[in-house]
């Protein structure tokens, strides 16, 4: 299994980034994929999830803003996020749970003032 994360980058706040997670070795559409973000200093955290039957859950502080999407012909799931603020600035991961955890290496998002 394998799960390649990408979109990452440098944007000022107000801005926005669309990541993409690109997975293979797994029936894509049978499962359900996450997002989590790491801040500095700070623990991973789950920002969003979409299952198989395409539902959807947020964190609170990027309700609105934030949107998980997933393309099963191209077995990729994204996350476009919107009116970025430096809030938002951290080291994104794609993962899976399949019966064990499976992350992305992660992309980094920076959200300047």
């Amino acid at each position: 299994v394998q799960l390649q994360a990408s979109g990452g980058g440098l944007v000022q706040a107000g801005g926005s980034l669309r990541l993409s997670c690109k997975v293979s070795g797994i029936i894509f559409k049978l499962n359900g994929l996450d997002w989590f973000r790491q801040a500095p200093g700070k623990q991973r955290e789950l920002v969003a999830k979409i299952t198989s039957g395409f539902g959807t859950n947020y964190a609170d502080s990027v309700k609105g803003r934030f949107t998980i999407s997933r393309d099963n012909v191209k077995s990729t799931v994204f996350l476009q996020m919107n009116n970025l603020g430096p809030e938002d600035t951290a080291v994104y991961y794609c993962h899976l749970f399949l019966q064990r955890h499976y992350w992305g290496r992660g992309t980094q998002v920076t959200v300047s003032s």
